[in-house]
């Protein structure tokens, strides 16, 4: 299972009267539990194929050429840069800095691994990788009062407070 999912669940055309319209795909990128969209041309994907067939070996990229515009050709472009995305992150064990920086995914420098006795290796992979997530989520602000519409008073809140705020007051 790779930390990193995307889909492309839709395309608009932009048309500007400057130039010819073109399209523009939405690329959802699900990464450690975080969503986020990252919107580009075709172009952008060309450009991407370009830079990683230096580094690694890319899947066919859907061709440039393309008769018409009608929805139906969109879609199936669509689909395939989807599959083009997805084939790069299901083959690639670390994925590239270009590949990275096109999704919008920011990249922590990877820790190599020492060769010797394996003192210093013993944080495991997983440990090593940076992830935030919340600790305690609470439904109202903990620090106030319970609410009047509480069956028992906290004990604890109420004794800090008055220690806070009333330290002088004897208790009930």
């Amino acid at each position: 299972m790779h930390p990193v999912r995307v889909s492309i669940p839709s395309f608009r055309s932009e048309n500007s009267s400057m130039e010819k319209g073109y399209t523009v795909f939405k690329i959802d990128v699900l990464m450690n539990g975080r969503q986020h969209t990252v919107e580009k041309r075709y172009s952008e994907f060309h450009s991407l194929h370009k830079m990683l067939k230096k580094s690694i070996k890319p899947p066919e990229i859907p061709s440039k050429h393309v008769r018409n515009w009608v929805p139906k050709v969109l879609e199936q472009r669509r689909h395939g840069l989807e599959l083009y995305l997805q084939t790069i992150i299901m083959e690639n064990g670390v994925l590239p800095k270009i590949f990275l920086d096109f999704l919008n995914i920011r990249h922590f420098p990877s820790v190599p691994k020492t060769e010797s006795c394996g003192s210093f290796d013993t944080e495991s992979e997983e440990s090593s990788k940076l992830s935030h997530q919340p600790v305690l989520l609470f439904l109202r602000d903990p620090y106030l009062l319970p609410s009047a519409h509480d069956t028992f008073s906290n004990v604890v809140i109420e004794g800090v407070i008055h220690g806070v705020f009333y330290p002088d007051l004897q208790p009930r």
